[in-house]
């Protein structure tokens, strides 16, 4: 499965990245995304934490049926009933811990160092007795005293243990640290060592790339970087690293690494912040007209890798520090062709509309120059007749929607988390084999105060080629409103996909 020269990835999104507070996950949706990460490629999948719950045994049972071609893991504390509850969840992999740190033997588990290690030992030789394949972490390792780390690694390497991790649990290594203690623990015990660093000083990808150097096998990574407090280490940005800076070979189908990303982001309800490496709306994104001169003549410039590896595409975003090569080579996307002068009073136009504070979407720019040029207003595609919602305590939001597409109408109902979102996924249901688009973001802002206050709703779609169009409303009804920005977003990337067919607007 894992070439010699490779290294694994462990990914424990369903079990360390469900610790992020406030995220919780049902069975199917941990399946769901357990078979996506099977077709990133990933190594181990860490499914979960089986003695925590009845439905979490549960999700673990389903990850295993279905067969996945990644090894599934899960944890459990260095007790008989953890280790029984991991085994009747039809697990033949565990990852145990034990901390070994002063503080957390001292505070947290009031254990002598002698009990630390008996813990240890058993766990390793019990699960190992029922045939199991073993990982154990001696939690807190970066901050436990190196002679009693050696101690219980050791011991634990003495009765069968099949894998050693080394926890970096706060994020408080250093990763000439992390290197020296890798070093310390494969020549101590000669087993593959894995390295699990979290990122509470923002070194968590470095520290695992400092165990990798000497010698490390595997890393422990969640997708997004999510997990307790500032997270663990991020799988997309680890691998990337790995692969562009340090020639380290890997499993991972780097090309899947933004939709994956993006599942697992409205699965957990966490939002990824746009400046994100590698997976982050703004990472392949150039408004500065110095950038975007640069990326047009050659994407090398301003860009360390192409967007296409990771799955995404480049775009400009038109802005108070965009130039006229950017705002030029947004226009020829959608076809319009103007003059110098003409390019030059849109350029001023929208630069004025930024120095109040405002972005500037897709759907502003067009318009824009849709009055400079003196053209006609762009034909909508889509038009809305008519929608209904239905709403209220105790009922599943609900939203019929009407919409005239070339002159045919076309009805869809869904359902959703608000109105806005049943609306919105009815005309997501009507457009998706014409236009094929996903929300990539959705924000509502209040213009004015009060009760009747005046709403502005921006929204970002992307279709199937990986274009980003964005366009803004505003009004006093939200629904309304968002419907309104939607199809407005929708249109515009039907102007996009007119133009790339030879058809100009003119």
């Amino acid at each position: 499965m894992t070439s010699s020269n490779n290294i694994r990835i462990f990914d424990t999104t369903l079990r360390d990245g469900e610790q992020t507070p406030g995220v919780t996950v049902s069975p199917e949706q941990k399946l769901e995304i357990a078979m996506k990460l099977d077709e990133l490629g990933v190594d181990t999948i860490e499914a979960g934490f089986p003695v925590v719950s009845p439905g979490e045994a549960q999700a673990i049972r389903k990850i295993i049926k279905q067969g996945l071609r990644a090894e599934v893991c899960g944890l459990a504390r260095t007790t008989r009933n953890d280790i029984d509850t991991a085994i009747s969840s039809d697990l033949k992999y565990i990852h145990t811990f034990i901390a070994t740190s002063d503080i957390h033997m001292q505070y947290k588990l009031k254990m002598t160092r002698e009990q630390v290690l008996e813990k240890a030992i058993f766990a390793v030789e019990y699960a190992k007795k029922h045939g199991m394949m073993v990982e154990f972490s001696a939690e807190d390792a970066t901050r436990s005293d190196r002679e009693f780390l050696s101690k219980i690694f050791k011991a634990v390497a003495e009765v069968g243990v099949d894998r050693i991790d080394i926890p970096d649990t706060v994020g408080y290594s250093t990763p000439q640290y992390m290197a020296k203690l890798v070093t310390d623990v494969i020549e101590s015990t000669g087993l593959p060592v894995s390295v699990h660093c979290h990122n509470d000083f923002g070194l968590a990808v470095a520290n695992s790339i400092a165990g990798f150097q000497v010698g490390a096998k595997c890393a422990h990574v969640t997708i997004n970087g999510l997990g307790e407090r500032a997270g663990n280490a991020a799988l997309e940005e680890l691998v990337m690293a790995c692969q562009c800076l340090y020639k380290i070979e890997h499993n991972i189908k780097t090309e899947l690494l933004y939709d994956v990303s993006k599942f697992v982001s409205s699965a957990m309800g966490i939002i990824v912040q746009p400046n994100k490496a590698i997976i982050g709306e703004n990472a392949f994104g150039h408004e500065s007209g110095i950038h975007t001169h640069g990326i047009l003549n050659n994407p090398l410039t301003y860009e360390p890798i192409s967007p296409e590896l990771v799955g995404r595409k480049r775009w400009m975003q038109a802005g108070k520090h965009a130039g006229a090569h950017g705002i030029k080579a947004i226009l020829d996307e959608f076809g319009i062709i103007t003059t110098e002068t003409q390019l030059k009073e849109i350029v001023d136009k929208q630069k004025l509309i930024a120095d109040r504070g405002k972005s500037i979407t897709t759907s502003d720019l067009l318009s824009l120059a849709s009055e400079v040029i003196k053209n006609k207003q762009f034909d909508e595609s889509f038009k809305l007749n008519d929608f209904h919602i239905v709403t209220g305590l105790n009922i599943i939001p609900t939203a019929v929607v009407k919409l005239n597409i070339h002159e045919k109408d076309f009805i869809a109902s869904e359902t959703g988390v608000g109105p806005v979102d049943a609306a919105l996924k009815a005309i997501q249901t009507i457009a998706h084999g014409i236009a094929n688009i996903k929300i990539r973001e959705y924000k509502l802002d209040s213009i004015t105060g009060g009760s009747d206050a005046l709403a502005e709703v921006s929204v970002k779609v992307e279709d199937k080629e990986g274009n980003i169009i964005s366009a803004r409303k505003s009004g006093e009804d939200i629904v309304v409103t968002s419907v309104q920005a939607m199809l407005d977003a929708i249109n515009k990337t039907m102007l996009k996909k007119l133009i790339e067919k030879g058809t100009e607007a003119r």
